[in-house]
């Protein structure tokens, strides 16, 4: 059924089709219309769960590696402050094996005291344990809320999924959106079964424990082994049975356009692709040879994936809503980290913008493939970080400027 819904609340629909047996919920602007549409939904009686209004955000994410331990299905959701606050239970979460499904409305980490979206709250919290993905836009949002649980609850997985939207770009734009049927997700999405990582008298498990130098290393190489292995295959499995129930169709852990004869290629992550994918057809017609990649998965990284759809670029920009002080954008980072293992040679640029939600505008990724075009000729010096809106050389080449 075709509804017109925000990013919040396609997540929340999502969620209701997944039904969760526990959601914690505490409120945080732009997420709490989120855990506001579930309340309505279990107060209605269209989803049967226990709701819990807890008094803080860590005890949010509390909330819900305890009913996990259980063998419950859990739900929770937060944003910026309130993940940061979260992030000492993120790793009880991870470590624990805990299947629970998180939603994080990107937002700018104070100081400033900002409410607007930008992406250094998840991006800051890339090691914890946790798999991040991240939506492009509001049916997105909504089958990634499904296809989580999917992956996150694969027997050889068993790892908590964070799943991004970008702070007021999508969680309070509003778009149509396909609402599958209950029976439609009950098709794609059996109840879960805890069995081995749950509370059982019958057959007792150690949950929560202490291990020393001669064990945990252990536990982290499998935490390791599992997200790195295991999670590629079930996210994979998880497109394929949704395409075969739904009808729509997922790209794995990246979405490439045009990349394959492309000169330049911009990468991206969250709602910002859809500015860049307008752009990248508005160069193909002027006989540009542009690209994108838009990483949709960012833990576990697909190294491969990325340098391979990158080795044919004669430059790669990355342009990201973030950026750890001191050094470059986290996503810069791992971009390189692909290449360089790879043993790919292809000189790469980083383009920091949106911060505190700030605009990208059309002109300004334009001007980052322009710019990118001419560091490949030679005729810029293009350094390799640059602010937009400050001294990135993307400004100066935009059409029009800012």
């Amino acid at each position: 059924m075709k509804r017109f819904l925000s990013g919040d609340e396609a997540l929340a629909e999502g969620v209701r089709l997944a039904r969760p047996q526990v959601i914690s919920a505490y409120p945080i602007t732009p997420q709490t219309v989120v855990v506001e549409r579930l309340s309505e939904m279990v107060e209605d009686g269209s989803l049967a769960a226990e709701y819990v209004h807890v008094e803080s955000e860590h005890s949010a994410l509390s909330c819900a590696i305890g009913a996990s331990a259980t063998g419950a299905r859990t739900f929770t959701a937060t944003s910026s402050q309130g993940l940061l606050y979260m992030a000492e239970c993120l790793t009880y979460a991870s470590g624990g094996r805990f299947p629970i499904v998180m939603m994080n409305a990107n937002r700018a980490t104070a100081l400033p005291w900002n409410i607007y979206g930008d992406q250094r709250d998840s991006l800051s919290l890339l090691d914890h344990g946790w798999i991040q993905v991240y939506a492009e836009d509001n049916q997105e949002a909504l089958d990634l809320a499904l296809m989580a649980y999917a992956v996150a609850e694969d027997p050889a997985v068993r790892t908590p999924v964070m799943v991004n939207l970008d702070g007021f770009a999508l969680t309070h734009t509003y778009e149509t959106v396909d609402v599958p049927t209950p029976e439609q997700a009950d098709a794609f999405l059996p109840p879960y079964d805890g069995a081995g990582n749950s509370f059982d008298f019958e057959n007792p498990v150690s949950i929560g424990f202490s291990a020393g130098p001669d064990y945990d290393r252990y536990f982290k190489y499998w935490e390791h082994r599992d997200m790195r292995e295991a999670a590629p295959r079930a996210i994979k499995e998880a497109e394929a049975r949704f395409a075969e129930v739904f009808g729509r169709r997922y790209s794995g852990m990246i979405e490439c356009v045009d990349c394959s004869d492309a000169d330049v290629v911009l990468v991206t992550l969250g709602s910002v692709a859809g500015l860049v994918r307008g752009v990248v057809a508005k160069l193909r017609a002027q006989g540009v040879r542009a690209g994108m990649l838009r990483i949709r998965y960012l833990r576990p990284m697909p190294s491969a994936l990325v340098a391979t759809a990158l080795a044919g670029a004669k430059a790669v920009g990355v342009l990201e809503k973030d950026v750890s002080f001191g050094a470059e954008g986290t996503v810069y980072t791992n971009v390189n980290s692909a290449l360089q293992q790879a043993g790919a040679r292809v000189p790469s640029y980083n383009f920091i913008g949106g911060l505190g939600g700030d605009d990208i505008s059309e002109a300004q990724v334009e001007g980052m493939f322009r710019v990118l075009a001419q560091a490949t000729e030679g005729t810029v010096d293009l350094p390799h970080v640059s602010f937009l809106g400050i001294d990135s050389p993307a400004d100066a080449v935009s059409e029009g400027g800012r």
